[in-house]
């Protein structure tokens, strides 16, 4: 009787330890997965970063170019608001 208590404690040991070693299986899995996207992201972010920095660029050089070719229209619109406003 006793050997058969013995020999059921092993067996549910024994599936225990493989539930144990397919759970691993699964988080490692798991774990290279996550690794993997994480990998892709940061390229992705890497890749948007280098895009932002070049439309601020982009958005500069316009500024400027529009500040040195049109400050003069500004002050002649300004003006002409003035005259309006005298106007009335």
């Amino acid at each position: 009787m006793m050997v058969y208590v013995l020999i059921c404690l092993c067996l549910s040991l024994a599936g225990v330890a493989g539930l144990q070693f397919f759970y691993m299986a699964y988080i490692e899995r798991l774990n290279y997965e996550q690794k993997k996207r994480i990998a892709a992201l940061e390229r992705r972010v890497r890749s948007l970063g280098e895009r932002a920095n070049e439309r601020e660029r982009l958005l500069a050089d316009n500024s400027k170019l529009i500040e040195t070719r049109f400050d003069d229209i500004e002050v002649a619109d300004e003006e002409v608001w003035a005259d309006v406003i005298e106007e009335r």
